[in-house]
């Protein structure tokens, strides 16, 4: 499934979705881990295309970083109806990314 770039804009009907699970990737493209974690979304995006997965670039969308209290990246959140049930930097390994969607 396609990863959604994620704006200011966009984020309430994207992100804030009630009827899906969301996974979103916050990261910038100056950031060593964060190109380690982009393969790993990736793939997942490719095996779960019943989740939507987003990345929002945090130099572009400051004020969705701090809206979301991201202090550091890559940070991953995901949101299950509407609700924000996990938020946390850190690069996280496929099966430990995979078991927090599930």
């Amino acid at each position: 499934m396609e990863i959604i770039k994620v704006t200011k804009d966009t984020y309430d009907e994207i992100v804030m979705a009630k009827d899906k699970t969301v996974v979103v990737d916050f990261y910038a493209d100056w950031c060593g881990p964060c190109k380690m974690q982009a393969p790993i979304v990736d793939q997942l995006a490719e095996e779960m295309p019943d989740v939507q997965f987003c990345k929002i670039n945090i130099d572009e969308e400051m004020l969705l970083a701090v809206k979301n209290q991201v202090a550091s990246i890559p940070t991953i959140m995901v949101v299950k109806n509407g609700e924000i049930t996990y938020r946390q930097p850190g690069l996280l390994q496929k099966e430990e990314l995979a078991a927090l969607i599930k």
